[in-house]
């Protein structure tokens, strides 16, 4: 059963090896210098070997002929009169030359492959990461993509390039000294083959298990790197509850685990190698006994030049055997990479461009489930939005709102519904038109670890105006303490804007949205990080970016939301009650009892 069930990995191992050497196309021509490269290196092993055949033969007659055996040439009298004395150290000499020739052109032309193929890769995940749709990001850990990118993509090389290296050299060596062999005595020769097979049995049992634990040591890589940078970005949380003991313990657990399933590999290759080793010496054994037995007329140096060539074999070979371990290690990396090379881009069905849109929206029907689940977010959600209105959406924690606001740039693919911009639906156009006409201030506020400028000036934006970044600064009530830095708007924010107060990472991203300029502006939660006093200037600030524009605001603090021209109140995805605010607090429902109790636990401030 568990053979019928392991049957067909051998060949999707295949598949993935050949899909990998596809990436090596681009470097063809560097792979065939080093693999003539290789074949001169192999073809130097058998010379080595038969060499000795003279140094024996010339150990009893050091001025006989290097050429005796070859007729026809006595006409080249140099060449007839060329002793064994003067021929054999003469020609170690050019085959170590040319062995050296060989290993540079084959180690140089590889390794430049390898490091074209490695960056190659890196470069098709990180590209690939930026296609993926959020959901992706929602069931991936960012350790687990984050090692991809750096422990399997070198995996990989091991399989693509050293392995490589391993095969055409030592396979080629095989060959050669076998060929060799086959000439120098066929019977003797066909003894040795005989224990083929059983070395084949070996190979493919063992790389079944190599696959099997290469995959379990990803995995584990993948959890360090996720407990570490887990650790790193959230280590205020960690010192401020005391986590250091339980983070200590986490990582760990996942550093033990992944070691345990390293040293599990070492053992296996560790029990492989010699078991095969003690195979190959038997049948060398075996072939020493019949070379005593059956040596018949041929001379010492025959014997020794024999025995030596067939003494060269089992080194290449149990390199070759242990090459199945770092293609199984690299083929497993490759399977890890190809599956995220290979899941769908976003979905982009959209044609439509348009240079700048009025900024009417229309939300008609929508309803909406989060992909793999089947609990509905949102219930037949509908209202519209005129150029220059604010609509605010309010309500409890999970109601639903922040998700709408992801509906609109189509972070997430909705299939009941309609969302229309400019009578349009948001389905028809590009997803990159789409999105230029959206700016979005989300509460959790991402900034990179670059200049001021360069982070309200983002992206699409990258490039623009000094001016035109501090007008946009002095609008989110920014430029006074980005003038107060040490650089002013060249100075670096730190990672993540570790630098900056939450009120200041906050305004440099509403400066971010303001610079954009775009028709439509969504601001999820976007004054939860300011203080009372910050939050007025923003206000303000607000209220000149919102004119012209159409806004969607959420909200906690309905303060900020008195002026809106329409008020959606929202419970368990569904909207209970709409109207501006006066017409809602007339309604003594459900928003003026969100307004009582936030004006009762605002009261003591």
């Amino acid at each position: 059963m568990s053979a019928n069930a392991s049957a067909p990995e051998q060949p999707s191992s295949l598949k993935i090896y050949f899909r990998l050497l596809g990436y090596v196309k681009p470097y063809a021509g560097y792979f065939l210098i080093s693999i003539l490269g290789f074949l001169i290196f192999a073809s130097t092993q058998p010379m080595l070997g038969y060499i000795l055949k003279f140094f024996v033969d010339g150990l009893n007659n050091p001025d006989a002929s290097f050429f005796a055996q070859v007729p026809h040439l006595n006409e080249l009298e140099w060449l007839a009169g060329l002793k064994l004395l003067q021929a054999v150290p003469l020609l170690i000499v050019v085959i170590a030359l040319l062995q050296g020739v060989g290993s540079f052109l084959g180690n140089y032309f590889l390794a430049r492959v390898s490091l074209g193929l490695v960056h190659d890769l890196r470069v098709a995940l990180f590209n690939n990461l930026l296609t993926l749709p959020n959901r992706y990001f929602d069931s991936h850990n960012s350790g687990h993509l984050i090692s991809r990118i750096t422990y399997n993509v070198t995996m990989v090389t091991g399989a693509a390039t050293d392995a490589i290296k391993v095969v055409v050299r030592e396979g080629m060596t095989v060959i050669f000294l076998f060929a060799t062999l086959l000439w120098m005595n066929w019977k003797l020769t066909l003894v040795m083959v005989a224990i083929l097979p059983v070395i084949g049995v070996m190979v493919s049992s063992a790389s079944k298990k190599f696959r099997k634990q290469s995959k379990k040591i990803q995995v584990a890589m993948g959890d360090v790197t996720h407990v570490a940078s887990e650790t790193i970005q959230g280590y205020r949380v960690v010192r401020s509850f005391g986590g250091e003991s339980y983070e200590q313990a986490r990582f760990l657990g996942a550093s033990q685990d992944n070691t345990g399933k390293q040293l599990r590999m070492v053992k296996t290759n560790a029990v492989y190698t010699p078991t095969l080793q003690l195979v190959i010496y038997s049948a060398m054994a075996v072939l020493m006994f019949l070379v005593l037995y059956m040596r018949g007329d041929a001379s010492a140096g025959d014997l020794v030049a024999y025995i030596t060539l067939a003494g060269l074999l089992p080194k290449p070979i149990r390199q070759l055997s242990e090459v199945s371990s770092t293609i199984q290690k690299g083929v497993s990396g490759a399977e890890s990479i190809f599956e995220q090379l290979d899941e769908a881009s976003e979905v982009d069905g959209g044609t439509l461009e348009r240079e700048r849109v009025a900024g009417r929206l229309e939300i008609n029907g929508l309803s909406f489930v989060y992909p793999g689940t089947d609990k509905r977010v949102l219930h037949d959600i509908s209202f519209s939005v005129e150029p220059g209105q604010m609509v605010a959406l309010v309500g409890r924690s999970g109601s639903g709102k922040s998700t709408l606001a992801n509906l609109i740039p189509r972070f997430y693919h909705h299939e009941q519904g309609q969302i229309l911009l400019d009578g349009v639906d948001i389905e028809d156009y590009t997803l990159r038109n789409l999105r230029r006409h959206i700016a979005l201030v989300t509460q959790q506020v991402t900034l990179f670890n670059d200049t001021v400028a360069n982070n309200i000036a983002y992206g699409d934006l990258a490039g623009a105006p000094l001016e035109d970044i501090q007008r946009a600064a002095r609008d989110a009530y920014a430029d006074e303490f980005i003038q107060q830095m040490p650089q002013g708007y060249q100075t670096l924010v730190g990672e993540n804007g570790v630098l900056l107060s939450g009120g200041q990472r906050q305004r440099l991203a509403i400066a971010r949205a303001l610079l954009k300029n775009a028709p439509v502006l969504i601001l999820d939660e976007a004054t939860s990080a300011l203080d009372t006093e910050s939050e007025r200037h923003i206000q303000s600030a607000l209220d000149h970016a919102m004119s012209g524009r159409t806004t969607l605001v959420i909200a906690h603090r309905l303060s900020t939301i008195e002026k809106a021209d329409l008020i959606l109140v929202m419970e368990q995805g569904r909207i209970v009650e709409r109207g501006n605010h006066a017409q809602l607090l007339a309604a003594n429902g459900a928003y003026a009892r969100l307004h009582e109790k936030q004006f009762k636990d605002d009261e003591p401030a």
